[in-house]
């Protein structure tokens, strides 16, 4: 039977907090077709698409990201919490479960008019994508779509997105938050 993205990720019961599955793809990461087959998946939507540059999202987008830049022969730019990325950044709040969080980009990263594509592993409630697409589009770039490994249907991350115009594309879902 062929293996699909989903069958290399493994779920762990009551990480970090009781009664959450966390989704962990650092088993998909750790085997080389797994890897492949989700960075080969991921750009597939956007074959014959113009792509300047990939944006990945902390900290995981930063490993699919990276791998999607060198594929596309594009540069990368991360998307940090606030306070890791030196030199000047712009900053966007969003909001948490319990809270409020801020990401930042350096403030020379992306030129206006430039296609970029935003990668992260795990879409959830959308929040972290958000504040993403807020920033690359303060810097005058254009998101030509968010791609993730896995999506959380039921906390509404792919309803948000799509509502601000956003081009969604998941390898797989998984149930339950």
């Amino acid at each position: 039977m062929k293996k699909t993205v989903k069958d290399y990720i493994r779920t762990i019961a009551d990480f970090p907090h009781e009664g959450i599955m966390f989704r962990d793809v650092t088993t998909l990461f750790a085997d080389a077709r797994g890897f492949r087959m989700a960075v080969d998946q991921l750009l597939h939507p956007y074959a014959g698409e113009r792509i300047d540059k990939v944006v990945g999202l902390e900290a995981r987008g930063f490993i699919l990201g990276g791998a999607i830049a060198h594929q596309l022969t594009k540069g990368f730019v991360p998307i940090r919490k606030k306070g890791k990325l030196p030199g000047a950044v712009i900053s966007q709040a969003y909001t948490l479960e319990y809270g409020e969080a801020v990401m930042e980009i350096h403030d020379d990263a992306l030129q206006p008019g430039e296609k970029v594509l935003i990668v992260d592993d795990l879409l959830a409630t959308g929040g972290t994508c958000e504040a993403g697409i807020r920033l690359v589009e303060r810097l005058g770039a254009e998101v030509v779509g968010c791609a993730f490994v896995i999506d959380l249907p039921e906390l509404g991350g792919r309803k948000l997105l799509e509502g601000l115009g956003m081009s969604v594309h998941v390898l797989c879902d998984f149930e339950g938050a």
